[in-house]
């Protein structure tokens, strides 16, 4: 017994220890990643407009973001963007994702490799292809009106957004089970309801989840966007980009918080869609 008490009793510091050391990475590591977001977010209210020492509380950096027409049409640019990228990306995603999981086809591996070509080429290479692409066909060279003017950059960011999509919703599908099809198959159900009503709701976490990624990575790419955009078709992060090199001002905090917060919002919608409703529960 002594023994058993001996050996124990050096276990309790040393795993408390451990525990302790684990706390404080985690608090370093969350420190790290969210300090800079929340003093953005905090002197976009900063009264001083060198935006170096805070002086004092006012909203009035959102009042003149609003009124910049500048800032407010690459808002709104990157918005539609970002919607009708991420509409796209998850159809065609959707449909890859479930292809590659389905079927066995010669050359599949191949094709697995094709289309994970957007995700591990770097942006600036993918950038100049796609600036090269257009320009060949005149699309960034010709003088279209908006929002025609945003199709070269929807185009790019589908192209490097779908894969994501396609990604998840595979390792999505991985966990099906496949009786739930054929016994859909044998009560009666035709392709397109088995599709409809087994599929597609085994589907929908997954295909939230690559919406809500491919949102976020439209919404906030730049190196692809900044060659493939033409004229009147700035975004708002190649528009910060242009304002920064002058000096970051607490307008540009204002609209940077507002784009968080849009990105939160969508974060906690996606989580709302993908949680088990009570009938699932049931």
């Amino acid at each position: 017994m002594a023994a058993v008490l001996w050996n124990r009793t050096p276990q309790g510091p040393l795993e408390y220890s451990r525990r302790l050391w684990l706390k404080l990475l985690l608090f370093a590591t969350f420190f790290f990643l969210y300090s800079p977001i929340a003093v953005l977010i905090a002197f976009s209210f900063n009264t001083s407009k060198r935006n170096i020492t805070w002086q004092g509380f006012t909203l009035n950096n959102y009042v003149v973001a609003w009124n910049n027409p500048d800032l407010l049409d690459a808002f709104t640019n990157s918005l539609i963007i970002a919607f009708c990228s991420t509409l796209v990306s998850t159809l065609i995603g959707g449909m890859v994702g479930l292809q590659l999981w389905r079927f066995r086809f010669p050359g599949k591996t191949a094709y697995e490799a094709f289309m994970a070509l957007p995700i591990v080429i770097p942006e600036i290479s993918m950038g100049v292809a796609l600036m090269a692409f257009f320009i060949r066909i005149g699309w960034l060279t010709s003088d279209v009106g908006w929002p025609l003017n945003l199709g070269p950059i929807i185009v790019a960011h589908i192209a490097f957004s779908f894969p994501f999509v396609s990604i998840v919703v595979r390792s999505r599908m991985v966990g099906f089970n496949v009786q739930l099809e054929e016994a859909s198959r044998d009560l009666g159900a035709n392709q397109w309801q088995t599709f409809r009503y087994v599929l597609v709701p085994f589907m929908k976490p997954g295909l939230v989840a690559g919406a809500l990624l491919a949102f976020t990575l439209s919404l906030d790419d730049f190196v692809i966007t900044y060659f493939t955009s033409g004229p009147g078709s700035v975004t708002f992060p190649v528009k910060v980009y242009s304002l920064v090199r002058r000096g970051v001002t607490p307008d540009i905090n204002a609209a940077s918080t507002v784009l968080i917060a849009i990105t939160v919002i969508a974060t906690v919608l996606a989580m709302k869609l993908q949680a088990p409703t009570k009938a699932a529960k049931g």
